[in-house]
């Protein structure tokens, strides 16, 4: 399995100017700790709308590369949102699940991939382009490519160690990361 944190430091190095949304709580505090940018958009809470979020902003922005980085309870909880964007079909929307098979902002109750729920095969039901899943920090170049030049949809099922990590809070004023983004994104 994967050192979650270990991981996400891989896939955003180099990031140029990825566009980066990331999920409630874990998700957050993994993008935070590989490095506060201005083109990082967190949510803080939302939770089963990230991957939504980044379908918005990959169809309001196609020539951007979108990545969202969230967890399995985020995408479980907003399951549908596969069906959406294997209908609007975003060539540049790259979505990560750092999956601990856990719900870790409510208490690290099991999560339905503990039982045996397939991301990867939601992924291409729904008509992603390019779905699979990984577990050793060798495979992160080959997803951090992804990201940056893969034809979307993608999803990456990423199996993650179900070990707590300290918080790192990045900016946490609603308003402000939206404009910050907004300003970055628009100067970019």
């Amino acid at each position: 399995m994967l050192q979650r944190r270990e991981f996400v430091q891989q896939l955003l190095m180099d990031r140029g100017n990825l566009l980066v949304v990331s999920g409630l709580g874990a998700s957050t505090f993994d993008v935070a700790t590989a490095g506060d940018h201005p083109l990082n958009f967190y949510l803080w809470g939302a939770m089963g709308g990230t991957a939504m979020v980044g379908l918005g902003l990959a169809l309001a922005r196609p020539d951007r590369r979108v990545a969202v980085l969230t967890g399995d309870g985020d995408l479980l909880m907003g399951l549908g949102s596969l069906a959406t964007i294997g209908v609007k079909q975003p060539k540049n929307l790259a979505i990560v699940v750092l999956d601990n098979a856990h719900y870790g902002e409510t208490g690290m109750q099991p999560s339905h991939t503990h039982s045996g729920i397939n991301l990867v095969a939601a992924a291409l039901a729904c008509r992603f382009k390019y779905a699979r899943e990984v577990s050793r920090i060798e495979e992160a170049a080959d997803i951090r490519a992804l990201l940056h030049s893969g034809e979307g949809p993608i999803l990456v099922n990423a199996r993650i160690a179900d070990q707590e990590a300290p918080r790192v809070l990045p900016l946490r004023d609603g308003h402000a990361i939206k404009q910050r983004f907004t300003d970055a994104l628009n100067s970019a």
